[in-house]
């Protein structure tokens, strides 16, 4: 079977982390996120399709030709937005039945292959991987019953339910019936819809329960929580940097080939760290932090709970808490991101022009690639900072700031010259 990955969105909620690149290929524990989608499917794909719009180019580097073995093909979407249209787009390059499964989607392996084995061992035109949630609102809601799919509501209604978890099998069947769809009300041509045309002519769609972890990473948080996770579940305790005498580190810690941990510094893990960092000396890394390749975190530096990309420092007096850092960006010394609400309550983040609430109790800065910031900055909890962008000397960080953005202060300065009296 081929896989098929749609991975041509934009990524809007996760600006500023996708300004430049889509998300399926944001890091998470120091690996891109689709990586950990494909070593999964690995065992009943015999191939993969990427179907590729936006930043196509970032993917063909990121993931290459072909991945451990496996070949790897991109078709770019054709006309039109939605999920039907992104499958369509591989119908030349399947043959017979295949996975599909969204990009920025990351399931356990036993979850693939709890879908494969029962769409096959019943023979399905068509199978679904469910969830059982408490809230089916923020999802597509199925409607199940005796192990089959009735119909699929699109974030329709609130309560429990079984959410449709992004993960598909499918004869090539499903081609004809998307041939025939229209536009939904969202104007777009959607691969439930397709699913529900399937089921209104008879053809037997499976549901597969799952129990297991899922994560659907569409906004920032998602990013910490799935590191979160990653980093508590497959970290193993393997340091191949120098440590010098003197620093600490607590097991399971993952440090990169050319890293140097100096004097003072005190690791907690779980914490990975990649190739080519200096840490310390006298710095504070605290449990489920990634530390990408190149980094540089410096002396009085703590970090706690957060996510710092490749290329990126926080060299001098800094606190970075349950924060997310991109590519190749600076934090002046002093720059502080606060996580915590005076009210102490749930951290909410402005997404697509609307405030949503994170869920989090503590939830710091989301600063994207390429930006610098001057001495003294302090970021509130939750703003982002977007890509390319220059913050001055001790600005307050209190609202978002967009892409490409200059940010200075003016300082109010008043110079009086002492008189001094002969004595």
């Amino acid at each position: 079977m081929k896989a098929v990955i749609l991975a041509a969105g934009r990524g809007e909620r996760l600006r500023p982390l996708t300004d430049d690149r889509p998300k399926v290929v944001l890091k998470v524990a120091n690996r891109p996120l689709v990586e950990y989608l494909l070593e999964h499917m690995e065992p009943f794909a015999d191939g993969y399709v990427f179907v590729v719009r936006y930043e196509k180019e970032k993917i063909m580097e990121t993931i290459g030709d072909e991945f451990r073995g496996k070949p790897v093909s991109y078709v770019e979407q054709l006309r039109g937005e939605g999920t039907a249209k992104a499958v369509e787009s591989a119908k030349a390059l399947v043959d017979g039945s295949f996975i599909v499964s969204n990009g920025d989607v990351y399931v356990d392996r036993e979850g693939v292959e709890r879908l494969v084995t029962s769409f096959r061992a019943e023979n399905a035109d068509a199978a679904l991987l469910v969830k059982e949630v408490d809230d089916v609102s923020q999802y597509g809601s199925v409607i199940v019953e005796n192990g089959r799919v009735l119909g699929i509501e699109e974030k329709s209604r609130s309560g429990r339910g079984y959410a449709n978890l992004g993960l598909y099998a499918f004869k090539s069947s499903v081609f004809g019936f998307i041939s025939r769809l229209k536009k939904s009300a969202r104007g777009e041509y959607e691969l439930t819809d397709a699913i529900n045309l399937m089921i209104s002519n008879g053809l037997r769609v499976a549901a597969v329960p799952y129990d297991g972890y899922w994560r659907d990473v569409g906004r920032p948080w998602d990013l910490l929580e799935l590191n979160e996770y990653i980093l508590g579940k497959e970290l193993r305790h393997d340091v191949r940097g120098r440590v010098e005498e003197g620093a600490t580190i607590i097991p399971p810690v993952e440090i990169g080939e050319g890293t140097v941990v100096r004097s003072g510094s005190y690791i907690v893990g779980p914490v990975k760290i990649g190739k080519g960092c200096i840490i310390g000396p006298n710095c504070f890394i605290r449990p489920h932090t990634s530390i990408g390749d190149n980094c540089h975190i410096g002396n009085a530096v703590e970090v706690k709970n957060s996510i710092i990309m490749d290329h990126s420092n926080a060299p001098h007096l800094n606190y970075v808490g349950d924060s997310i850092i991109g590519e190749n960006t600076n934090l002046g010394a002093g720059t502080i991101t606060a996580n915590l609400r005076h009210d102490r309550g749930n951290v909410r983040v402005e997404i697509k022009g609307k405030l949503e609430d994170s869920g989090r109790h503590k939830l710091g800065a989301i600063i994207g690639h390429n930006v610098k910031v001057g001495i003294n900055v302090s970021i509130y909890p939750g703003r982002k900072i977007g890509s390319d962008s220059f913050i001055g000397p001790a600005v307050v960080v209190d609202d978002n700031i967009q892409r490409g953005s200059v940010v200075v202060v003016k300082q109010e300065k008043r110079v009086e010259r002492r008189v001094q009296r002969n004595t």
